[in-house]
């Protein structure tokens, strides 16, 4: 007697279909499990006979044969256990042999029969939206599979409830989505005192999605600010909402199918391995890149990362995406995020200037910074040196405008960005550090003195051809929180001030144009 039923395998966010077949045949007594599967899925057979005997079923006397099919697709996992659980139990004939026609099975057996939770749930139930089927799953994971929307779905607590279901015995009915999460007070700009350049800079990022790199010595501020952007930035969108959550569900950081509005905030120890930091190991889960996905990737103490971690990141920022290349596989996993980094001036922290500077100075700079690839640096559009706070800073009352302040002018400016992208048919360049080709073209084209100013830059600098793309969006941000349509010299000059590169070129350049940029960085 043969029965079978759907489940899933996971590929990055995306839930590949993968059917359950078993087979009772004659012969010795046996229980077999064949079809790519790893440790988990073959030690399934034991959790399977175990959760059996906790219900009092013993395992036919027969040649027990489970195929997961396709058979060259790999099995990772131990969600397969609900599935081939299901799939005996309708060859022994404990349920009707129809009623798992359907339907898509997937959760962990315990012991005694009760179905556990495993990571995943909720890109499961999109599978089984796309398929058509309805899905059975753990009774802990029901709140986070029912936001998939309108998809039949079983959340029994274990064996016999489900078995009572197709039985007629007891009735499931469906689970509620879990609770939407607005998320807590976030820290307030108001406690950051001076420091105004670096705030301007944050709120040029935030309204943006501009990377950002503060340099300075400790305790000027850094961390402090950087902690204060998620403040700044508007709440998900339903599409990033999903997004977002789907990678999280795989990465199994969903609590009792709550989901939040909060873009995440990600700050991972400069100690974290390429695979921590870009997704990787075993079976390929989503690194700090991906589970910051629509948020901020916050890196603290940027050259103490490993280089080589460090420049694994240049692709994701670029493509928005992680590509782990496998000899049997490619996972994808989104990674648009938005980096802000850290670092000191040098390895002792206080640069060549100030109270306890640095004796080896410029050349422990040069080499402490020099960690830092020119590439990474080329893709961080904003380049800030934050001096030290001083007592004159400290003294003074709290500023005035906080996060409400600024957030508000962040909205008013993303909104724009919306409209623009949304009447031109591109609502993937919602923002402005995506824009690029044609629109690019079209909405941050400067004036004829602006684009003289960065005809000099790039000529005299090191404005490379990326720089240039990017001089021109963070030009378009900083004319959009000025309410401006048009990009002037004041938004390249400004957005040029950004680019240390383009700084350094200017420096090098005749004597007369060293001072080109003076007015501009006083206004």
């Amino acid at each position: 007697m043969a029965a079978s039923v759907v489940t899933v395998a996971f590929e990055g966010v995306e839930a590949r279909r993968v059917d359950v077949e078993v087979q009772a045949a004659s012969g010795l007594p046996n229980f077999i499990i064949v079809g790519l599967g790893d440790k988990a899925v073959g030690e399934s057979r034991e959790r399977v006979r175990a959760a059996f005997a906790g219900l009092g079923l013993a395992l036919p006397a027969k040649r027990l044969i489970v195929n997961l099919a396709p058979a060259d697709t790999p099995k990772e996992g131990s969600h397969y256990d609900l599935p081939i659980a299901l799939c005996v139990m309708a060859a022994m004939g404990v349920v009707p042999p129809d009623a798992l026609s359907g339907w898509m099975a997937f959760g962990e057996l315990s012991l005694d029969g009760r179905i556990a939770p495993t990571a995943g749930a909720l890109p499961a139930a999109m599978a089984a939206s796309a398929h058509g089927l309805g899905l059975i799953c753990p009774e802990a994971s029901g709140p986070e599979a029912a936001w998939a929307g309108d998809v039949p779905i079983l959340a029994p607590r274990s064996l016999i409830a489900i078995i009572n279901h197709f039985r007629g015995t007891q009735v499931l009915g469906p689970p509620r989505p879990g609770p939407v999460l607005e998320g807590g007070p976030q820290p307030d700009l108001r406690d950051v005192k001076g420091q105004e350049q670096a705030k301007r800079a944050l709120e040029i990022a935030a309204a943006g999605g501009h990377n950002l790199l503060f340099t300075g010595p400790p305790g000027s501020g850094k961390s402090m600010m950087a902690q204060r952007l998620p403040g700044l930035l508007p709440p998900l969108t339903p599409s990033e909402l999903l997004e977002t959550s789907m990678i999280h569900s795989v990465a199994g950081l969903i609590a009792k199918g709550a989901l939040t509005r909060e873009r995440p905030f990600r700050a991972p120890h400069h100690s974290a391995s390429m695979a921590a930091l870009v997704g990787g190991g075993l079976r390929v889960k989503p690194g700090e890149v991906s589970l910051a996905h629509n948020g901020v990737l916050f890196l603290d103490e940027l050259p103490e990362f490993t280089p080589q971690v460090l420049d694994s990141l240049r692709q994701p920022l670029e493509t928005g995406e992680v590509l782990v290349a496998r000899a049997n596989a490619h996972i994808r996993y989104p990674a648009r995020v938005q980096l802000v980094a850290a670092q000191n001036p040098c390895r002792c922290g206080h640069g060549g200037a100030g109270r306890g500077h640095c004796g080896k100075a410029p050349r422990c700079q040069q080499t402490y910074q020099s960690r830092i690839s020119g590439p990474l640096l080329d893709r961080i559009d904003l380049q800030v040196d934050v001096p030290p706070v001083t007592a004159a800073d400290l003294a003074l009352p709290p500023p005035a405008e906080g996060s409400a302040q600024a957030a508000a002018r962040v909205a008013a400016a993303r909104d724009q960005q919306a409209a623009r992208a949304e009447a031109a048919g591109r609502p993937d360049q919602a923002l402005n550090a995506r824009l690029d080709g044609a629109l690019l073209e079209k909405v941050a084209s400067p004036d004829e003195g602006g684009r003289a100013l960065l005809t000099r830059a790039a000529e005299g600098g090191m404005l490379s051809a990326r720089g240039w793309t990017r001089t021109l969006r963070l030009a378009r941000t900083i004319a959009d929180l000025d309410g401006s349509d048009a990009i002037r010299r004041r938004h390249v000059a400004e957005s040029l001030i950004y680019r240390r590169s383009a700084i350094e070129g200017f420096g090098g350049a005749a004597p007369e144009s060293k001072g080109l940029m003076a007015p501009f960085v006083r206004a």
